[in-house]
């Protein structure tokens, strides 16, 4: 299967899962995708960015086995909103390497105080820099504290997650 070419063909949920179902757990089939998620083009990683989730569920080893280059392509001022929605997504739930802790934290938290960002990029960091926190306690209170700025003219989704991850932080502080 030419990667490219297929995500070209079609934008759609059902392509993505078309995708990771020929990936499978093929090591050398995922780096064909990763360097597509990193290098092509704007259109490209649009198109393919969902595969990462269905890959993230079925096959966490090969993700997390990727994990620097994934997390370091957040950096990227030029990252495709999808490619940051989908890679902050599966954070939620992947072992996230503790080399990266301190980075992917700073990130969420940036993600999460920027009101021109999308609301599902803000949700997802927000539980990202929570889960983090539950590692290390003593950041509670600063997820806490931008949780509760980025309430400010919210909206529903971010408030419906807000009440769930404020009630698990304030746990911690106590």
């Amino acid at each position: 299967m030419d990667l490219r070419e297929e995500a070209l063909k079609e934008h759609s949920k059902k392509q993505a899962k078309k995708i990771a179902a020929w990936i499978g757990n093929n090591e050398d089939r995922f780096r064909q995708y990763l360097y597509l998620f990193l290098h092509d083009e704007y259109r490209v990683v649009q198109r393919i960015s969902w595969v990462i989730c269905d890959i993230a569920e079925k096959y966490p080893e090969l993700v997390e086995k990727n994990m620097g280059v994934i997390i370091n392509r957040l950096d990227d001022p030029e990252i495709h909103t999808a490619a940051k929605r989908n890679v902050i997504r599966v954070l939620q739930f992947l072992n996230i390497p503790e080399k990266y802790h301190a980075k992917v934290f700073d990130l969420c938290l940036k993600y999460l105080s920027d009101p021109q960002e999308t609301i599902a990029v803000r949700v997802f960091s927000m539980s990202v820099a929570s889960r983090l926190a539950k590692l290390y306690p003593e950041l509670a209170k600063e997820v806490i504290e931008y949780i509760n700025v980025s309430l400010k003219n919210s909206s529903a989704g971010l408030r419906s997650r807000s009440r769930k991850e404020l009630s698990a932080l304030n746990k911690l502080i106590q």
